[in-house]
């Protein structure tokens, strides 16, 4: 039987540059040759002050943007092949988005706003409302189908969105300072959820935050400066893996060495 094979990243970067030309020839590089890779059912953060950079990786992650140079593949798929319908195409089947300021139609309903994504897929009426009312249901809000967002809290407003994102099954949710305009409590609930999903449901999510306390709720912390990838969380743990394994195996051969030692062997 021949082995099934691993299931692509969810995001492989490499060298990524992101400039944007101003007037008089001026060139500004909002990334200047990111490299990362982020698996199938991570949790990561994407950390960064303003200006660092992290908001434009993030729109080159979920294909609103393109980079200017350098390799992106999302779900193996290098973004470079594609024109701007199939990148679309592939935006809406692989990649949930939330967003700070939550984008819901305002005078719509809670089960309308998260069926929204569906329009654009052709699924039919029936099948859109009966994947939202599930979507929500899974969020908690199966009490609040009807209610435009100004009858419910920022909370409930930030739970519709992560339906919403979450109703066309993506293989990833990317979310943009979910916390951001919440208060402690709902910005508690909002982390919850996020890290239910990503534990029981086994989507990856991305989160750009410059928050560290939501940071560190994240089981991997990238942090971005100057359009660069300072430090990942990632890569220190690779490294003191490889010292405990170079540790150990140091200590197993001075122990077989006395041992030999011990039994007159002169090796």
């Amino acid at each position: 039987m021949t082995a099934a094979r691993p299931a692509p990243p969810a995001f492989e970067a490499v060298d990524l540059v992101r400039s944007y030309p101003l007037d008089g020839g001026v060139r500004v590089d909002a990334l200047r040759g990111v490299t990362l890779c982020i698996d199938q059912g991570e949790f990561v953060a994407i950390v960064g002050p303003s200006g660092s950079g992290k908001s434009t990786l993030m729109h080159l992650l979920g294909c609103l943007d393109r980079p200017t140079s350098g390799v992106l593949r999302v779900g193996g798929v290098d973004v470079s092949t594609l024109d701007d319908t199939r990148l679309a195409e592939l935006r809406n089947r692989a990649i949930g988005f939330v967003f700070q300021s939550f984008h819901l139609l305002a005078r719509t309903s809670a089960l309308d706003n998260v069926a929204l994504p569906l329009v654009y897929r052709g699924v039919p009426r029936p099948e859109r409302r009966a994947r939202a009312r599930a979507a929500l249901e899974a969020v908690g809000l199966g009490h609040r189908l009807g209610h435009r967002p100004s009858q419910m809290s920022g909370g409930e407003q930030q739970r519709v969105a992560i339906a919403r994102a979450l109703v066309g099954d993506p293989e990833v949710l990317l979310a943009d300072e979910p916390t951001g305009n919440l208060d402690s409590r709902n910005g508690e609930e909002v982390m919850g959820l996020l890290e239910r999903l990503n534990v029981d449901g086994g989507v990856a999510v991305v989160l750009v935050t410059h928050d560290q306390g939501v940071a560190a709720r994240a089981r991997r912390q990238i942090h971005v400066r100057d359009g660069l990838v300072e430090f990942d969380t990632a890569a220190a743990r690779t490294a003191r893996r490889n010292m405990r394994s170079e540790w150990n195996e140091r200590n197993e051969q001075n122990e077989r060495h006395r041992g030999n030692q011990r039994d007159g062997d002169p090796r």
